[in-house]
């Protein structure tokens, strides 16, 4: 490199630091036009550009920001005032800048197009502007910028700027060393010596404070992305005639340059979608009863070993019966299998390929795609993506990423002989079938599945994934126990949990992630390869790749349920019931873990809010729903106390009133399914030689008070 290119060079960092602020410093003045300190920074970086090109021959660009200097420094001298088309007027510029900029980093050279036109717009702007004069010559030199240069000085002496690929070797040599930290480990817990224990402790020691210093010499604020944003939404809303206001917090949260890249993309994606059909226009807005002007709040923080990020607007929200009916009319979802859907589950429907739920194909959306891809490339990073939404109060989407990709912590597990690495951040939770203690696999439609807490969980098997040679204990696994207990991985990928069944399950390591092979990169069930403390390899395993491997998808559980409805008899499973009555002449039943209290409130302390029934209960108002005007069967009676059954969640309570409480039984469950179109009954049973409707709680609350049973999503 010829000194003249190293100069460019440096020039083009420096533009790129100043140019980084700019979009965000201009939408910021045009809310606060008086604001000096803003004007200045726009100034100096926009006068640093300038003032450098004539040195290093950049005539286009010179003369762009010439023409913009001349208007900024008429606005800083209160010549000018500061409009919205004076904003729109200079961005335009600063877009033609960073074009230029763009082509001499990648070329080292100027465009050929000409930018004669942009300039003619800004000193054509100057001119026309009352109390303006038309000289255009460029302000002195010297005076609120040679006192600036001495205040960046002392900052200047304390930094240096580092080449992003020496960063890169220096956090390989980092990675090497750490194997050979954990190599040293091994061998001296082998040897069990004395004074080899102390050196390898001192040793393990500084490398992890070396690790640890040399990973922050990678890390960068989330702003360095944000900062694009305050323009994309200025332009988006007022493209669309809406306001936005936005919001940071946590804009210092550092994460890896390597994921901050990665992430820029999918979260520039879910800004512009909550922008372009998320927030209403203000129109809408007010008709709702809300401020005319929408919010959109981004939040960073470290928790757990990961940042999370979370992006929230107080929009319109997700209509989930809209999704549906959009993903049963492209033929992503069968009309049986919809039906079944949970909350949760109808708002993942988002992220399928081909779905959108915009009316209308802008240039932002309506096309399909777009979320699938945001949470496949958070995922690809060994992230994850959740969503929360309320009808006409907003959404909410939060991203959990971890703080780097080169070292990271893993639970190591075999399978046969073979040791494998498992991502921490994909880990929720390690389950063991018990069999002496009655716990069993089920095999139901030809996979196989354990309850846990009640819920069924797909099993996929490592060993059949893998293709490797099935063992005893495997042929026996399927609709009974077998004979010996199973190690089950409870496993998060693209929002749905499943267990991986393994032979084994080993201790947490931190492990350095290395790229497979181009012969390997196909093969979607690795994420990498990691060399352990003993020198031997293990490939480390992709949550996502096995799920799709094993024949896992998103709906596979609510497939079930549909599907499970209109079989015959369902699995028999021992459950804790509570019975109970309306008239005397019916029995209900429903699980005993979902009640929270059994409470009897008197007639006379029933009041109406909103129009619906409520009670005064512990310093709140209890909502209660009548069991009989839901179900149409029966009468809870008009004594002077009515008996209800209280139940709890998100913080939140509700009490059924019922008729009479009966009776709690433990009894092994055949069930029958309730006829199609039947409101709050999964099915009957017999218990106690009596017939007995076993109803779905989630349903007759939610039938009555939609959206009481999803999370608060803070808006």
């Amino acid at each position: 490199m010829d000194e003249q290119e190293s100069i460019l060079r440096e020039f083009l960092v420096e533009c790129a630091e100043g140019i980084e602020r700019l979009d965000q410093e201009f939408v910021a003045l045009e809310k606060e036009p008086t604001n000096g300190a803003l004007l200045a920074s726009i100034f100096r970086t926009i006068h640093t550009i300038k003032g450098t090109c004539g040195f290093l021959g950049l005539p286009k660009l010179e003369n762009v920001a010439h023409g913009a200097e001349n208007i900024l420094v008429r606005m800083r001298d209160k010549k000018m005032i500061v409009t919205p088309d004076g904003i729109d007027l200079l961005l335009e510029a600063v877009d033609a800048i960073k074009e230029i900029l763009a082509h001499i980093g990648s070329t080292l050279q100027e465009p050929d197009r000409s930018y004669d036109a942009i300039r003619q717009k800004l000193d054509a702007f100057l001119v026309g502007n009352p109390g303006v004069a038309a000289e255009l010559a460029p302000p002195q030199e010297g005076g609120k910028e040679a006192s600036s240069s001495s205040k960046s000085l002392s900052a200047a002496d304390s930094t240096i700027r580092v080449d992003v690929g020496l960063l890169d070797k220096l956090m390989n040599l980092v990675s090497e060393l750490v194997l050979v930290r954990n190599q040293l480990l091994q061998r001296v817990r082998e040897r069990d010596n004395a004074v080899d224990a102390g050196i390898a402790q001192r040793m393990n020691l500084i490398t992890t404070q070396l690790q640890e210093s040399v990973t922050r010499t990678r890390m960068q604020p989330i702003r360095n992305v944000w900062n694009q944003f305050p323009r994309v939404i200025r332009d988006l809303a007022h493209a669309n005639g809406k306001e936005v206001e936005l919001v940071m917090e946590g804009a210092e949260t550092e994460l890896d340059k390597t994921l901050l890249e990665a992430i820029k993309d999918p979260l520039t994606h879910i800004v512009r979608n909550a922008i372009d059909h998320g927030i209403e226009t203000s129109e809408i807005r007010r008709a709702r009863g809300k401020n005319p002007k929408g919010t959109l709040f981004l939040k960073a923080y470290h928790e757990g070993g990961q940042i999370n990020i979370e992006i929230r607007d107080d929009g319109g929200g997700i209509d989930g019966e809209k999704v549906k009916r959009k993903a049963i009319d492209k033929g992503l979802i069968t009309a049986e299998a919809a039906a079944g859907l949970s909350v949760s589950e109808t708002l993942n429907l988002i992220f399928l390929p081909g779905l959108s739920t915009a009316d209308k194909v802008t240039n932002v959306s309506g096309r399909g795609v777009g979320m699938d891809v945001v949470r496949n490339n958070i995922e690809k990073i060994s992230g994850a993506i959740e969503i929360e939404s309320r009808l006409e109060q907003g959404t909410l989407l939060k991203l959990r990423i971890p703080l780097t990709l080169a070292i990271i912590p893993a639970l190591m597990i075999r399978c046969g002989r073979e040791l494998f690495a498992i991502p921490q951040a994909n880990l929720i939770e390690l389950v063991r079938v018990d069999v002496e203690a009655g716990e069993r696999i089920e095999m139901i439609h030809g996979a196989e599945f354990y309850r846990l807490r009640g819920e069924l969980l797909p099993l996929i098997r490592l060993g059949r994934v893998l293709r490797s040679q099935k063992r005893p204990a495997e042929e026996n696994a399927g609709g009974s126990a077998g004979t010996e207990e199973t190690n089950v991985i409870v496993l998060g990928a693209g929002g749905q949990s499943f267990g991986l069944v393994v032979d084994e399950v080993s201790d947490r390591e931190e492990i350095v992630v290395k790229p497979l092979s181009r012969h390997l990169k196909g093969l979607n069930v690795f994420a990498g390869a990691t060399i352990l403390g003993d020198g031997t390899v293990a490939l480390i395993l992709d949550a996502s790749g096995i799920a799709e491997a094993g024949g896992l998808h998103q709906l596979s559980r609510s497939e079930l349920k549909a599907e499970e409805k209109v079989e015959t008899v369902e699995q028999a499973t021992q459950e804790t019931l509570l019975l109970f009555s309306l008239s005397g002449q019916d029995r209900y039943a429903i699980p005993l873990e979902l009640v929270t209290r059994l409470e009897e409130f008197k007639t006379s302390t029933i009041e109406q809010a909103a129009g619906r029934e409520v009670v005064q209960y512990r310093g709140d108002l209890l909502p209660l729903i009548r069991l009989d005007r839901v179900i149409g069967n029966g009468s809870t009676g008009a004594g002077e106390t009515l008996p209800a059954i209280l139940f709890s969640r998100n913080k939140k309570s509700v009490g059924l009133v019922v008729g009479q409480i009966l009776d709690t039984v433990q009894e092994e469950i055949i069930l029958h399914p309730a006829p199609a179109g039947k409101i709050g009954v999964r099915g009957s049973l017999v218990i106690q030689g009596l017939t007995t409707d076993l109803l779905d709680m989630e349903q007759i609350i939610e039938s009555v008070a939609p959206g009481w049973l999803e999370k608060e999503a803070h808006v």
